[in-house]
Formats: C-alpha cells, sequence, structure tokens
C-alpha cells in the first residue's frame, strides 16, 4: 500500500501549481505541476487527469500541439 500524502504535502503541490499557472503556456510547468499535485492526491494515472484536464481546458487540437513539442524537447 503505497504511503498516503499528507495535507501539507497536496497543499504546497496546489501552491506549486498557482506558481506554475503564471508560467508561459506550453513548457511543460503546468502540466508536471498537475500530475504531482494528482499523485498527492490519490490518483492512480496522474499523467492522465493531467491530459484530460489540459484536452477539457485547451481542447485535443492544441492539447496535441503542446505535446508532441513535450516530446521534441524531451529528445
Amino acid at each position: 500500500m503505497a504511503k498516503r500524502s499528507t495535507l501539507e504535502e497536496r497543499r504546497a503541490a496546489r501552491r506549486e501549481y498557482q506558481e506554475a499557472k503564471r508560467k508561459p503556456l506550453g513548457k511543460g510547468s503546468r502540466f508536471k505541476a498537475i500530475v504531482k499535485s494528482a499523485r498527492l492526491g490519490g490518483a492512480k494515472n496522474p499523467e492522465a487527469v493531467a491530459a484530460s484536464i489540459g484536452i477539457k481546458k485547451h481542447g485535443q487540437k492544441k492539447m496535441t500541439k503542446m505535446a508532441v513539442a513535450g516530446k521534441k524537447r524531451k529528445k
């Protein structure tokens, strides 16, 4: 069984997300912050949670474009 995150850890992740929202779109910082927050919240697949939030907010086309750019940057 995985260690349950504390309330303070979840709050810290939320603050990191709020800071990441100020950074430019398409750099991956928002995605990483949402993944961390979802992981601490107990999500089984935090990357999928972050992707679904991005698709709802930006649409499938723009989210796909950002994902492709992120994969290129990762190489």
